[in-house]
């Protein structure tokens, strides 16, 4: 994971994220996860194909190494499943499909690959639902 981590030019990858997606970047209200965070795990559960929300929630929270990744401290619970759920459905596709790309081509250009894609779905998973 680290290795993934360093290999990806994640300003690039945030400018993209950024000029679409505003949640969570406003200083007022509550304290909500950074878009950056959100969009890491959600490449984790591609990569790793975790069938469900709630199953990448325990995932972040019993892996240090996903934990590492996605930037959230140690002390600090993953977000749950409904954030997963919320951030998938504002997140245009356009905008994911750009991510992709990006991420793609800065592995390609790194000579790696990656075994699983990366597709948005709309769709949210509830427990019940794996």
């Amino acid at each position: 994971m680290e290795k993934i981590d360093k290999v990806i030019n994640w300003f690039q990858i945030e400018t993209i994220l950024m000029k679409d997606y505003t949640v969570g970047t406003s200083s007022e209200g509550a304290d909500a996860y950074s878009p950056m965070v959100l969009l890491k795990a959600f490449l984790l559960q591609k990569w790793f194909r975790i069938d469900s929300d709630p199953e990448l929630e325990n995932q972040i929270n019993g892996r240090i190494s996903f934990k590492k990744f996605i930037g959230l401290s140690f002390d600090k619970p993953s977000p749950d499943h409904s954030t997963f759920c919320r951030f998938r459905g504002r997140l245009p596709k356009n905008t994911m499909t750009e991510i992709n790309n990006a991420v793609l081509l800065q592995f390609f250009q790194k000579g790696l690959t990656i075994n699983e894609g990366i597709a948005v779905s709309p769709v949210c998973q509830s427990p019940s639902q794996h």
